[in-house]
């Protein structure tokens, strides 16, 4: 099995909500973009809650989550894995981006939400002691991934309204 690597955070100075996911799949390895799965909810869920139209290029919904105030990024910087599942990543492999670095060049970040079970277990495992006092917000939302397939998107969609005070009270 060949290591992956993820990519750079979609951030801007002004972000102030941080979205992790743990490590693209296949899809998004290739495209080279964020949840590009074609059945990964994410976008989806996106468009909704930031009112965007759905037929809006991957850079216009880009352009959209940094509007927002909204940092995306995924925990492991690389791992070992075979196919797309967070279960198949080899614990032994794991990698975290650097955090620390990240927070101090992102010192508005309030809130952290955790795209997934998997996300919020390698953030605890690999980045949580190293931030010290951080007084961030966390939540784990369910994961947009086709292979959470126990929650419905309106489901998914309901839980991820969960960011929507973090958006209102950090706006510009």
């Amino acid at each position: 099995m060949a290591q992956i690597h993820s990519f750079s955070p979609i951030a801007d100075k002004h972000a102030s909500i941080l979205i992790l996911g743990s490590m693209p799949g296949r899809a998004s390895l290739a495209a080279h973009r964020y949840y590009a799965h074609p059945q990964n909810s994410f976008w989806r869920i996106m468009v909704q809650l930031l009112q965007v139209d759905p037929a809006s290029s991957y850079e216009e919904r880009v352009k959209a989550v940094k509007r927002a105030r909204i940092a995306v990024w995924d925990v492991l910087q690389s791992c070992t894995r075979e196919g797309s599942l967070d279960a198949r990543i080899e614990r032994d492999t794991q990698i975290a981006n650097d955090f620390p670095a990240f927070f101090q060049a992102h010192k508005q970040i309030t809130h952290v939400f955790f795209n997934g079970a998997k996300a919020e277990a390698c953030f605890k495992l690999h980045v949580l002691r190293k931030l010290g006092d951080a007084s961030l917000t966390y939540l784990r939302l369910p994961s947009t991934s086709p292979a959470h397939a126990s929650a419905s998107f309106a489901q998914k969609l309901k839980a991820w309204h969960a960011i929507l005070p973090a958006i209102a009270t950090t706006a510009l």
